[in-house]
């Protein structure tokens, strides 16, 4: 067949084609709509049979980045069984209507109260909560210390229960009476070099005297850049030193070190004034400069691994 022959028939054949293709098409929309007819006809059950029946893509979601949420910490309800303990020391039966008595029972109104005799001891000096454990369900533990005149202490465990967002609290039963907490062992300290008298030992001393009596300048003995003010105001007449304690052996060299050495040191001094002497302990950062030891910071509490680096 020639060329021409063969272009003829298949412009021919392509309108055949897609006239097939959309008789094709018609006859699935006729189909179509006819099972749905008979669907209805049939009733809500074949319809939802044959939604069920209907293949479905379903794109599954991207999950989402977990959220971090910041959980607040639980309230402890320490001072609340403190102030309840107090109050119900200090309350008795007999006497239900004092305000001690009513403060007890406002805070634990299922706890009875306590019927001491005229000659029982008398009411703590003071109370102090040492120690908060909690449980589950909203519940805590609260350790209570109430230390008498006579110098004897005697603690007690007091239930208490929290809600969320603690907000409101309750004693929910009687306090018991328990041993202390045990001394816990105390680590090593880090201040194992031992100063000498000289250029460290007397600028420590110099400082904590213009610190704590008012003798002097503060700013003097600081290092540049430093801070600090004198206790206002002054609390002592006299201070001396005892004994000093350094981290760095560099602190126990008979000269001072290069500029910019920094030491760590534990000062046990002794304070005087018009009512005794008291024995008191500083923490120091100390820095080398132009042949002096100056005083970079003063530590608070005292720190086991040596302090601010």
């Amino acid at each position: 067949m020639s060329p021409g022959k063969l272009a003829s028939a298949s412009e021919a054949a392509a309108p055949m084609a897609a006239g097939a293709r959309l008789e094709a098409m018609r006859r699935r929309v006729r189909l179509s709509r006819v099972a749905v007819w008979v669907v209805i006809a049939a009733g809500p059950v074949a319809l939802c049979v044959a939604v069920a029946s209907t293949p479905t893509t379903v794109q599954t979601a991207t999950p989402a980045k977990p959220t971090a949420v910041r959980t607040a910490a639980a309230p402890d309800p320490g001072g609340y069984a403190q102030l309840f303990l107090s109050a119900w020391l200090r309350s008795s039966a007999g006497d239900a209507t004092s305000a001690q008595a009513r403060l007890a029972q406002s805070m634990a109104p299922d706890v009875e109260l306590p019927d001491p005799a005229s000659d029982a001891q008398s009411t703590p000096q003071s109370v102090t909560a040492v120690r908060s454990a909690q449980r589950e369900g909203g519940a805590w533990s609260v350790t209570v210390a109430a230390q008498y005149v006579d110098g004897s202490v005697r603690y007690y465990a007091v239930p208490v229960a929290a809600d969320r967002a603690g907000a409101s609290f309750t004693v929910t039963g009687a306090p018991g009476v328990v041993a202390g907490p045990a001394r816990a062992e105390v680590p090593k300290s880090a201040y194992g070099v031992t100063v000498p008298e000289g250029d460290l030992s007397s600028a420590v001393g110099e400082f904590l005297a213009a610190y704590l009596t008012g003798a002097g300048e503060v700013d003097r003995y600081l290092a540049p850049g430093v801070t600090l003010s004198p206790v206002s105001p002054a609390p002592y007449t006299a201070v001396s030193v005892q004994q000093v304690s350094a981290v760095e052996e560099a602190a126990a060299a008979e000269q001072v070190s290069a500029d910019g050495t920094k030491v760590r040191v534990l000062a046990r001094v002794e304070a005087r004034d018009a009512y005794g002497r008291w024995p008191l302990a500083y923490e120091l950062i100390l820095k080398a400069r132009s042949s002096r030891w100056e005083v970079a910071a003063l530590e608070s509490g005292t720190s086991q691994d040596g302090g601010a680096q």
